[in-house]
């Protein structure tokens, strides 16, 4: 994906986007009237009683603009909702809803149609002819409303709830997997080497990495003659002191400049690229759960089992050829124990109280060693220090003793 298929992608998700959309087939569709009224005869004008378009287009302006109103304050309140018993990282996906914006894009293009139809009606625009087209153009609109309307009905029942953000946030997760380039990296951090010949690039923002245009570095990399080596995967922090990128090549100032430039550094992180990020967010999800004021493990357990899905996917990933990076870019891979990390350690230290949080971590992590033997290390060692967080906050010596069994199950001494 290049940069500007990136970026046009990021464009199509925002709200006002669809919107916008709409409204200008709405007002299109308005003034086709006035363009192809003509090529209608007076006679069929009079039979299909499209004088009655005037009052439609009255009762469409009064009620879709009353249905945008409750529309945007439905999803105001969904987002509001989110940021205070959720996690604020989640509320973007539910920004980005496509039903939820297509609802607001219909309801909005709609009263707009209505509002442009009145006044061209008003001014003797369209003629007894052109009141055919303005008439179909109204049954179309109101079809489309219906359908939409039906459809938000039924998503706004469970739009922004626990549940779904959940979902939404896996879904998320999982898109990010299927663009990794490499299969995780099993054992413990490495330093990277880097000869100290080495001309290394610096960003000179400070921001979180969104997107690497590997095409970009790919071009440079043919240029210098030498591999461009990029350091700082989607998600990382970068800021003058850090790495961002190294080669052995010298670069001249204009290949360190499009170096800088194929990394896309913004204020946030996003889900897109960065698989570490989704687990991060859902583990952010059962934190708040387990909060004193909260209290419902149950929704902990919901997030380990989809964050179990997640990694399960990175476990069996297989890069896909077309999207391996290009010649002359190495991409080093993610660390499997710092995604084991973001998921289930936020989970062990805040419900290292409660039972069936850590007879649920202790499984999902034995079940992850089965789809892959050479991550049953990574895997044993969060086991063992979920293990070593809970016992100390167990109440009960009997919700000890059955951790410290389901741990030797899966764990044996020496094993």
């Amino acid at each position: 994906m290049t940069r500007w298929q990136w970026a046009l992608r990021l464009l199509t998700r925002r709200m006002w986007f669809r919107s916008a959309l709409f409204c200008v087939f709405a007002v299109v569709l308005a003034l086709a009237g006035a363009l192809i009224g003509h090529a209608i005869s007076y006679d069929f004008a009079s039979k299909i009683g499209a004088k009655s378009v005037d009052n439609i287009l009255n009762v469409l302006a009064s009620s879709m603009l009353a249905v945008t109103t409750f529309s945007l304050t439905a999803m105001v309140s969904a987002y509001s909702g989110a940021t205070s018993n959720i996690t604020p990282r989640a509320v973007q996906l539910l920004i980005e809803d496509s039903t939820a914006q297509n609802a607001l894009a219909t309801f909005l293009g709609s009263f707009l149609f209505a509002i442009v139809g009145i006044i061209a009606l008003s001014t003797g625009l369209y003629g007894e002819t052109g009141r055919v087209i303005l008439y179909a153009g109204t049954i179309l609109v109101i079809v489309v409303i219906v359908v939409t309307f039906v459809r938000w009905i039924e998503h706004i029942a469970r739009f922004g709830r626990v549940s779904d953000t959940i979902e939404r946030v896996e879904r998320a997760a999982m898109g990010a997997v299927h663009g990794m380039a490499q299969r995780p990296r099993f054992g413990p951090r490495e330093r990277i080497a880097i000869p100290d010949s080495a001309t290394k690039i610096h960003h000179t923002g400070i921001g979180r990495v969104t997107y690497v245009d590997l095409a970009q570095l790919a071009d440079v990399a043919e240029d210098a003659g030498a591999e461009i080596n990029p350091v700082a995967l989607p998600g990382t922090l970068v800021d003058p002191a850090r790495l961002l990128a190294w080669t052995t090549a010298t670069l001249d100032d204009k290949q360190v400049q499009s170096i800088r430039d194929a990394f896309t550094i913004e204020h946030n992180r996003t889900f897109d690229h960065d698989p570490r990020f989704g687990l991060v967010v859902l583990s952010e999800i059962a934190s708040r759960a387990l909060s004193p004021a909260v209290n419902d493990p149950g929704t902990a357990i919901a997030v380990i089992e989809a964050g179990t899905r997640v990694m399960a996917r990175i476990l069996r990933h297989k890069p896909d050829p077309d999207r391996s990076p290009p010649a002359g870019v190495n991409v080093p891979p993610f660390a499997l124990p710092d995604l084991l990390e973001d998921l289930y350690r936020p989970i062990a230290r805040d419900g290292a109280g409660t039972i069936e949080v850590g007879v649920r971590l202790q499984k999902a992590l034995a079940a992850l060693q089965h789809i892959d033997e050479g991550a049953r290390a990574d895997c044993a060692a969060v086991a063992t220090d979920a293990l070593s967080r809970a016992h100390p906050a167990f109440d009960s010596a009997a919700d000890a003793e059955r951790l410290a069994r389901i741990h030797a199950r899966y764990w044996p001494a020496g094993g």
